[in-house]
């Protein structure tokens, strides 16, 4: 079938399998470009399809010539239907780590169930004995209770009070404002369940027990804090009261692991674009204006990039893993700038629906959603008939 871009609202509903190898390819190629890491040897990445998870697993592999099991949902397509992004990018990573003569292994399940993790358990028990770096990238707009059964959702809203700014439509340019009402007790205790650090305390509790889990492990999980911008929606919100559970999960697990000599840390990221962070009102104006800017400078970074920075100079290095008064990696350093949010907030307050391309780099913020979904990459020609139905070597 010739596959085209079908969009509803902040989600593409079709992907594109050669676009998504492509971009996987580059990613590769960027690692590889870069001097090797001194780091982990097997690792297990939840959430491996995608956004951090995704770079993660490529750093991992052909940064450290790591070995490495994805954990992640099964979304194959057929000869009449595409599969997700995520089966994509998974086909292709499996494909490249095999080329390069790396173990690599997909485990597709729901990450919260206990069922997938104790497939992954006793996959990690065969094929690589112990793992020595735990990422934790889930992102999920609910969960399953595997103990009640019961579904979860979380929300995407402030607390105490609504909440009004300006947003826009990246698929027209249109900037118009939004009110979002405040969550309720409920749905700010649901979030911090589906959102916070529960599920990777689950984990990573499961794999010790197991004896898969090496002494001197690294566990990470990814988190984002932001400007005064998007402050209210986001760390002040339902999703920031997740992620202030997120990172008292993290000191608390520390503790543990530190014993054998492991660590837990979570890594506060910039803002991207994300399938995430697109449903999220405000964050993609605001991401726009932020690239503008960041671009300007020389300071942009993509998930790649990021990834990368964080194994070579904050995981794994001579000197030790500098951490802010909170016990956080932060590589949102450049992010937060004075420099840069300044800049932002100055676009910011001038933002209109007839300057904002002129203002902003909401373009490139198209081209990368659209880029998440394997479509708008350099060299693929997408008037060309694709079978969409791609197998994922090595899933379990």
């Amino acid at each position: 079938m010739i596959i085209k871009p079908r969009t509803r609202g902040f989600i593409c509903t079709t992907s594109h399998p050669v676009g998504c190898a492509s971009q996987v390819q580059q990613q590769i190629e960027y690692v590889q470009a870069n001097p090797a890491i001194k780091g982990p040897r097997n690792v297990l990445v939840i959430g491996a399809s995608t956004g951090y998870g995704l770079a993660s697993r490529i750093v991992a592999a052909f940064g450290a010539q790591a070995n490495t099991v994805g954990v992640y949902r099964p979304s194959g397509g057929s000869e009449k239907r595409t599969a997700s992004a995520g089966w994509y990018n998974s086909a292709a990573f499996e494909k490249a780590a095999e080329a390069a003569g790396l173990k690599s292994y997909s485990v597709t399940g729901d990450a919260f169930s206990s069922e997938t993790k104790d497939k992954t358990i006793e996959l990690i028990r065969t094929e690589l004995g112990q793992v020595d770096l735990v990422i934790y990238s889930v992102a999920s707009p609910r969960r399953v209770d595997p103990q009640t059964g019961e579904m979860v959702n979380s929300v995407l809203k402030p607390i105490g009070k609504s909440f009004t700014n300006q947003t826009v439509n990246f698929h027209t340019g249109e900037v118009s404002q939004v009110t979002i009402e405040e969550a309720t007790e409920q749905e700010v205790h649901d979030t911090v369940t589906v959102m916070g650090g529960d599920d990777w305390q689950l984990w990573i509790d499961g794999l010790r027990q197991a004896g898969v889990l090496a002494d001197n492990a690294t566990t990470i999980a990814y988190s984002y804090i932001g400007s005064e911008i998007t402050q209210a929606i986001y760390r002040d919100g339902s999703i920031g009261q997740a992620k202030d559970h997120l990172e008292a999960t993290a000191l608390q697990m520390n503790d543990q692991l530190a014993i054998g000599g492991g660590r837990a840390y979570v890594c506060v990221s910039k803002a991207l674009v994300t399938q995430s962070s697109s449903a999220i009102p405000v964050v993609p104006l605001y991401v726009s204006a932020l690239y503008k800017v960041m671009k300007e400078k020389g300071l942009h970074e993509g998930c790649i990039e990021q990834t990368y920075r964080l194994f070579n100079e904050r995981l794994y290095t001579d000197n030790g893993t500098p951490v802010d008064e909170k016990g956080r990696i932060r590589i949102d350093d450049w992010e937060l700038r004075e420099d840069v949010q300044a800049e932002v907030t100055q676009i910011w307050n001038q933002i209109t629906t007839e300057n904002i391309y002129e203002l902003t780099d909401l373009k490139g913020y198209t081209r990368e959603f659209f880029q998440l979904f394997g479509f708008e990459s350099e060299g693929v020609d997408y008037d060309a008939d694709i079978n969409p139905d791609v197998q994922v070597p090595n899933s379990q």
